[in-house]
């Protein structure tokens, strides 16, 4: 079984990369002329994403750094503790639809302390696969298509987020006691 997952996932990507090539040639679409030209689409997206992206980089860098994670969670730590849900995982939890890659470097920090098989282990790693990073995505979208009011957006996401959150600590809970 282990064998043939890998021998899928290394010809995936290539067969579907000759499957496509395949279907231009047979509708006689100019097929290097189409990935040029979507190229030239993608750098456009790239570029007028940019100021967003810097921005929102700025803007969590000052977040981390300026002490503001620290005192959430000072004024969040009541919700959580009436919920069960562990302080050790809260950094992560807060940072998870900030940045992935400070989430990222939460996640490691608290499997090389905790170790994967742990409960807060567990939930670190749930925590991961159960959210998302709202502000990276919505800054993403948002602007590659110039939107610029994006408050229901951002709420929706982070109540997503939250769920994601509670969906998580009930599942690792109840399925590795």
């Amino acid at each position: 079984m282990t064998t043939m997952i890998q021998l899928i996932s290394r010809w995936a990507i290539p067969f579907f990369v000759l499957s496509i090539t395949i279907v231009g040639m047979e509708r006689r679409v100019p097929i290097y002329e189409s990935f040029v030209e979507g190229a030239k689409e993608g750098w456009q997206t790239a570029v007028r994403l940019l100021p967003y992206l810097v921005g929102m980089l700025v803007a969590i860098q000052i977040f981390q750094h300026s002490g503001a994670l620290d005192i959430l969670i000072t004024l969040i730590r009541p919700l959580t503790r009436l919920v069960g849900f562990p302080e050790e995982i809260l950094p992560l939890a807060l940072m998870r639809p900030i940045s992935g890659s400070g989430s990222l470097a939460l996640l490691t920090q608290a499997l090389q302390v905790f170790g994967p098989d742990s409960f807060l282990g567990r939930l670190a790693a749930a925590l991961m696969g159960s959210t998302e990073t709202s502000f990276y995505v919505l800054t993403v979208y948002a602007g590659s298509i110039g939107l610029r009011r994006t408050r229901h957006t951002l709420a929706t996401s982070l109540t997503a987020d939250l769920a994601g959150f509670l969906a998580a600590l009930y599942v690792v809970r109840y399925l590795f006691p």
